[in-house]
């Protein structure tokens, strides 16, 4: 009895061996530098680096604000009119149902840029992320109809963590955005495209200034707490049309979680509130860009629901306000630009520090990614970066001195098109965690390989 016992305990070892072999596999440690995506990548760069140029000259402006707001309990789902029968929110896994109510409206917000024969559209949605499948359909739309391409849009969301989900597929997207409906897809690209549009035909002769100021006392690091770094500067674009008519683009690095995950109505957070207040006042469009919100939270905030997002957004509001009288307008500047495609490397979801699920099984779970770009602006004084992630504030840190030293400000912005989890500075790798650890999905070489380009581009467009 004793041998059978030990004889079914060594098949048992045996066959979970296996398993493991099967399913995971060692994390790749291997330098960056040393990589073949870091090479295609790096070739694209060297080749996109020679063809920037410099377009000087007078500013048009042009507006747009069009509604996101779906209806739901429809009897059934028109992607046309955004009517559903349902509407799952996103931002939280394991949510319990699916949106009960609309708390507040929301909205895809676009600001076009035009300086000599350069024109770039700022995209503002009050979303948790700009959704992949729905950038990639606005780009082949914004291509054939607008003569945009992709490195003339310049995609953000705020952030929210109630808005409406239901456009990511895979285990991993649906667990945090509800079952996968393309129609909401397709709902949330005619919006976007249908903004553009509007802003790239309300193009008119304007202004343009920037600014920002440290706002401290309201974002915190969640990763590591006090023993790291945050990136307190909200960061400021103003924009004004010679007719008159006048917007704000507003970016700051606290998360917009200040609603748990049992809220069920549809709201942009406290990005929300800063932009309906700010359009209560002086400002005929006010829009919020998430920034390097990677590791950061939002702190010191009391009340219940949303009484604490209210306060949140309207005290930034108060603070922005007293701020505005510094920022300079011209009419005329420079504006120089890269957006560069990314190679990736295959998935390295952790399993422990050292293993991963193999890419075979890693895929199964993931969403799309959709094609994966960085960007870098320089709007006169201010160089911007957006990349396709929760991008960390530490990180933004030194892109800011680097800037500082040339007497420009700079800024990075989250979520610009596709999505490729949590890049944080490289020594909180090893972590468990959320961050580090569920939402690094490219292993230990991604990060620092986009840190470091990010670093370079923005580096290059503040040469003069």
């Amino acid at each position: 009895m004793f041998r059978k016992i030990i004889k079914i305990l060594a098949y048992l070892c045996v066959v979970i061996l296996i398993l493991l072999a099967i399913l995971l596999k060692p994390v790749d440690f291997t330098p960056y530098f040393e990589t073949d995506y870091y090479t295609e990548t790096q070739l694209r760069y060297d080749s996109l680096i020679q063809s920037i140029h410099t377009e000087k000259g007078a500013v048009s402006i042009g507006l747009s604000k069009v509604n996101l707001t779906p209806t739901f309990g429809s009897d059934s789902d028109d992607a046309v009119s955004g009517k559903f029968i349902a509407m799952p929110l996103s931002g939280y896994g394991g949510r319990p149902g699916t949106a009960t109510a609309v708390h507040d409206s929301i909205y895809i917000k676009s600001a076009a840029i035009r300086v000599g024969q350069r024109t770039l559209v700022i995209v503002g949605s009050d979303l948790l992320i700009m959704p992949p499948d729905a950038a990639r359909i606005v780009v082949d739309r914004a291509n054939a109809e607008l003569d945009l391409d992709r490195s003339d849009l310049l995609f953000t969301a705020t952030h929210t963590h109630s808005s409406i989900g239901a456009w990511s597929g895979g285990y991993i997207g649906e667990s945090f955005n509800g079952p996968h409906n393309p129609l909401v897809t397709d709902w949330i690209a005619q919006q976007i495209f249908n903004s553009i549009a509007l802003a790239v035909q309300d193009l008119q002769p304007g202004s343009i200034g920037m600014g920002s100021l440290p706002i401290s006392h309201f974002v915190r690091n969640r990763l590591v707490g006090e023993k790291g770094k945050i990136d307190p500067d909200f960061m400021l674009i103003q924009v004004e049309q010679a007719s008159g008519k006048k917007a704000l683009i507003g970016s700051y690095n606290a998360h917009a979680t200040t609603l748990g995950s049992s809220n069920l109505e549809i709201s942009a957070e406290y990005p929300g509130y800063w932009q309906r207040k700010l359009e209560q006042s002086e400002f005929d469009l006010a829009i919020f860009l998430a920034g390097s919100v990677g590791s950061h939270s939002y702190r010191n905030v009391d009340g219940e629901k949303f009484e604490k997002t209210k306060f949140l957004g309207e005290a930034l509001v108060d603070s922005v306000q007293a701020y505005l009288p510094n920022i300079l307008m011209k009419d005329s500047i420079a504006v120089r630009s890269m957006t560069l495609k990314v190679s990736l490397p295959e998935l390295q979801f952790r399993i422990t520090d050292g293993l991963r699920l193999r890419p075979i099984w890693a895929e199964k779970l993931f969403p799309e990614v959709g094609e994966v770009y960085l960007q870098a602006t320089r709007l006169d004084s201010l160089v911007w970066g957006t990349t396709p992630s929760d991008f960390s504030g530490e990180t933004t840190l030194l892109y800011k001195n680097a800037a500082g030293a040339k007497d420009l400000r700079a800024m990075v912005t989250s979520f610009n098109g596709a999505y490729t989890g949590y890049i944080i500075p490289c020594k909180y790798h090893h972590l468990e965690g959320y961050e580090p650890r569920i939402m690094n999905w490219f292993g230990p070489g991604y990060n620092p390989m986009i840190n470091d380009i990010l670093g370079n581009m923005l580096e290059k467009i503040s040469e003069q």
